[in-house]
């Protein structure tokens, strides 16, 4: 674990968070400013700082998170989703380096339908409870 990492302190109950799943390898959680009805994270629990440090050495893990992913989707019901992690400032990554995977919904994009771009959007748009 990565003492300075957001997601291995999550990872390892440092900070709370909302458990969808948790095995040897990984660990999902609902996001706390979702963007979308279901929008969950996996992280591996060994510290990976980015897609572009995958290697002969954790690539099992990540192939594990994917699969983790398809087994929770399903569960879930989504038959479409976008799997996104960011990579660098260039590539919208906002926290400490490290491999989240964020899983949402996804939209029809031949319809007009988009996601939402932020969680406030997002709150405006949900209907009422």
């Amino acid at each position: 674990m990565k003492n300075d990492c957001l997601f291995c302190a999550i990872a390892g109950g440092e900070i709370p968070s909302n458990k969808v799943y948790e095995d040897e390898l990984c660990y999902a959680f609902y996001d706390i400013a979702p963007q979308a009805p279901t929008h969950f994270l996996v992280i591996p629990k060994a510290h990976i700082a980015s897609v572009a440090e995958v290697d002969g050495g954790n690539s099992a893990v990540v192939a594990h998170i994917f699969e983790v992913i398809a087994r929770l989707c399903r569960e879930k019901g989504l038959e479409s989703y976008r799997v996104v992690s960011n990579i660098g400032a260039g590539g919208a990554e906002r926290s400490p380096p490290a491999l989240p995977c964020a899983v949402r919904p996804g939209y029809d994009l031949a319809s007009g339908l988009r996601a939402p771009r932020s969680s406030v959007e997002f709150q405006k748009a949900r209907p009422a409870r």
